[in-house]
């Protein structure tokens, strides 16, 4: 743990880190860095190696995919930033309304924040955000730091996900969703193999029980997990919930995006019966996520034609 907090607090120890760690072999060695590093991880999450000449599997599918499909217009979809650009093809009025954007952390202080609820995260990586509520209890070093952490990560030497790569980071500030008693809204994330929907992964409640459902696209509960093997433990199933009331549009805006991905998931929110974009993600998971029952991951890629 030692190493772990100093790395978090230390923005020079965690960039050379980063750098040595990934960045380099990833620079030196290109795609047989990425190969090689696919085939350890899966062996640590799966206990068997990945068959890239003959992938059965939705999760070996999804290493396949990260290697060898490679598109341009992939880099804008995955920034969530320029994604703005693409969502905008079906509708602007349901993007998350944009407060500041920046290519700078140093401009992450008091006078740049907006007055209301908001989230500030970084356009390039995954999972990183800072939500804020009063802008007057923050403490601004710790966030900048962290702002400049992300913005130094180049996610794809992380995670393989090609589609990173070529990011420019910036950090936005959007609004912060909230439904009529306050709550952060569900995540409704809608995935597709060869254009077909094929199931709906529900975030609910994500500041309180932080709980997930997944329904077929006719909602229907499903018995079936789709998390990191370490949440598997954590009791995340939770109660069946109505389908949202923009599920019809989700599935709409959604069905025309997946035509150009042989895999692909597209998330939405609804706040209080109003649609709003999310994120659009190429490998869910970035392909180690397990199934529980395992059958599924075996039956999605039987779908999922290369």
């Amino acid at each position: 743990m030692g190493i772990r907090n100093t790395m978090r607090n230390n923005y020079y120890v965690y960039k050379f880190y980063g750098f040595f760690r990934f960045e380099l072999p990833g620079k030196i060695f290109g795609r047989g860095y990425d190969k090689a590093e696919m085939k350890r991880k899966f062996r640590k999450v799966f206990d068997r190696d990945v068959n890239f000449n003959n992938p059965q599997t939705l999760n070996e599918k999804i290493q396949w995919l990260k290697l060898n499909v490679r598109e341009n217009f992939h880099t804008i979809v995955a920034d969530k930033y320029r994604a703005r650009e693409y969502w905008r093809q079906f509708g602007g009025e349901s993007l998350i309304p944009l407060l500041y954007v920046t290519d700078d952390w140093r401009n992450i202080k008091l006078e740049n924040i907006p007055d209301e609820p908001c989230i500030v995260k970084c356009n390039s990586g995954s999972g990183n955000y800072e939500i804020i509520r009063d802008k007057g209890r923050v403490d601004y070093k710790k966030l900048r730091n962290s702002c400049r952490k992300w913005m130094a990560v180049n996610y794809y030497y992380v995670s393989q996900e090609w589609q990173y790569k070529n990011i420019k980071p910036c950090i936005i500030i959007e609004k912060l969703l909230l439904d009529k008693k306050g709550r952060i809204p569900n995540d409704y994330k809608l995935h597709y193999i060869n254009g077909e929907l094929q199931f709906v992964y529900c975030s609910i409640d994500r500041e309180g029980k932080n709980y997930r459902s997944i329904y077929s696209p006719e909602w229907k509960r499903m018995d079936m997990e789709w998390v990191a093997s370490r949440d598997h433990k954590g009791g995340l199933i939770g109660d069946n919930i109505p389908s949202p009331p923009t599920f019809g549009r989700m599935k709409e805006i959604a069905g025309q995006i997946a035509q150009n991905f042989k895999y692909v998931r597209i998330d939405f929110y609804d706040v209080d019966g109003k649609l709003y974009y999310g994120e659009i993600t190429l490998h869910h998971g970035s392909g180690f996520d397990t199934f529980d029952p395992e059958k599924y991951d075996v039956e999605y890629g039987k779908k999922l034609e290369l």
